[in-house]
């Protein structure tokens, strides 16, 4: 059959495709005001941890090319009161992605979450303010069994209230269409000097002190998240509930959903 558009037509499809595949770019918008992890969490005392530093707005996840781009936006300005030279300093995000089958249900170690069946995670995303090598170091420290899967950008950067990195799709795995896939956001706190079994991750205390959240269980069953990506399917204080046993332990861990568009 002869194809009777002309080359200029055929040319502009052409890009059009190609624009297409090379640019796709997905948003979630999370409540105002539900850093409070399971409803009750506080933040710690000291004045660096400001209202809204916590709570998670929006997440943006663009295709450009061969990378992924990753933006989390919080409800406050962004400081760096420790001076760790990348325009924040208290966040840890934790950015879990499902780009196909199978995955893995536990967290990372300093979470205490799990993910509920067929919500796995395939690889993780983490924006933090700390060098990248310490990252890794840490993860092959305290999560050998899962750091092939955790993925940190060269350089993360905060700027107003907007946290972003990118990292190669290569890393990511699946099909490289980041609006088909499933995503879960953990908000967390950098910690320079972590439990031993923290992935640089802030506790969650019975009481807040100077820099330890409050409102959960001195042991550790109870999830270390502030605020997490919810949708009318999956509510954040459903998948927050924990239950803990008489010495700490946990009896029914918090169980993540992942949200997809």
């Amino acid at each position: 059959m002869m194809n009777n558009r002309t080359p200029l037509a055929i040319g502009l499809a052409f890009l059009l495709t190609l624009g297409a595949s090379a640019s796709q770019a997905v948003t979630f918008n999370d409540p105002k005001g539900d850093d409070k992890g399971p409803g009750n969490y506080v933040y710690p005392t000291d004045s660096v941890y400001k209202p809204g530093s916590f709570d998670l707005t929006k997440l943006t996840v663009k295709k450009s090319g061969d990378q992924a781009e990753f933006a989390v936006d919080m409800n406050s300005s962004l400081e760096d009161p420790w001076g760790m030279g990348n325009g924040f300093s208290v966040q840890m995000i934790f950015i879990f992605i499902k780009t196909g089958a199978g995955g893995h249900a536990e967290g990372l170690p300093g979470l205490n979450v799990q993910f509920a069946p067929g919500n796995e995670w395939n690889k993780v995303v983490i924006l933090s303010p700390q060098k990248k090598a310490r990252v890794l170091g840490e993860a092959q420290t305290k999560s050998p069994t899962l750091v092939a899967d955790i993925v940190v950008p060269n350089t993360t950067r905060g700027s107003n209230r907007t946290i972003k990195g990118s990292v190669p799709l290569s890393e990511l795995g699946g099909d490289g269409d980041v609006d088909t896939w499933s995503y879960q956001v953990v908000m967390q706190s950098n910690e320079g000097f972590p439990a031993a079994t923290d992935l640089l991750t802030r506790k969650v205390n019975e009481y807040e002190g100077q820099h330890r959240f409050g409102g959960g269980n001195d042991g550790e069953c109870d999830p270390h998240v502030m605020d997490l990506l919810e949708s009318a399917e999956a509510k954040q204080s459903d998948m927050l509930t924990y239950t803990c046993g008489s010495s700490g332990e946990p009896v029914k861990p918090a169980m993540l959903k992942m949200i997809k568009k």
